[in-house]
């Protein structure tokens, strides 16, 4: 029923200004054509700046990134006594009866032999009081 109302009033409108209906038809239809065009293009300017800044800050990480992968450090070493290869801290153990590093089984298995090495007496961290045994000795 609406249908009907709106094809009255275009007919009426036609009267008035001395046009075809058709033409009248023709007038709506190219003007809902334009106000979807504008918006679309409303849209894509919009999209445009958010594509815009979105590739600045994207640019702006990977820096950051980058930065923080050249200040990464790799983990702490020491040379081994026998071999003089570096070898990663965390892999030794220490006895704390004799004071013993030793390499633990997965760094013995990485080196070709297991490392042990015995550190001075004047280290403040270790205490002789606790004298308990170790598979390390």
């Amino acid at each position: 029923m609406n249908g009907t109302k709106r094809q009255k009033q275009k007919e009426a409108l036609a009267l008035k200004l001395k046009l075809r209906p058709r033409q009248v038809e023709v007038w709506f239809q190219n003007r809902r054509a334009r106000t979807k065009l504008k918006q679309t293009e409303m849209e894509c300017e919009y999209l445009k700046r958010c594509f815009g800044s979105l590739t600045e800050e994207n640019r702006r990480l990977q820096r950051e990134v980058e930065e923080l992968r050249a200040l990464r450090v790799a983990p702490p070493t020491i040379l081994s006594p026998h071999t003089r290869q570096p070898m990663p801290a965390s892999s030794l153990t220490m006895c704390p009866r004799c004071e013993r590093l030793t390499s633990t089984p997965r760094a013995a298995a990485t080196s070709t032999a297991a490392t042990s090495t015995r550190l001075p007496s004047t280290s403040p961290f270790l205490s002789r009081s606790h004298h308990s045994s170790s598979a390390a000795c």
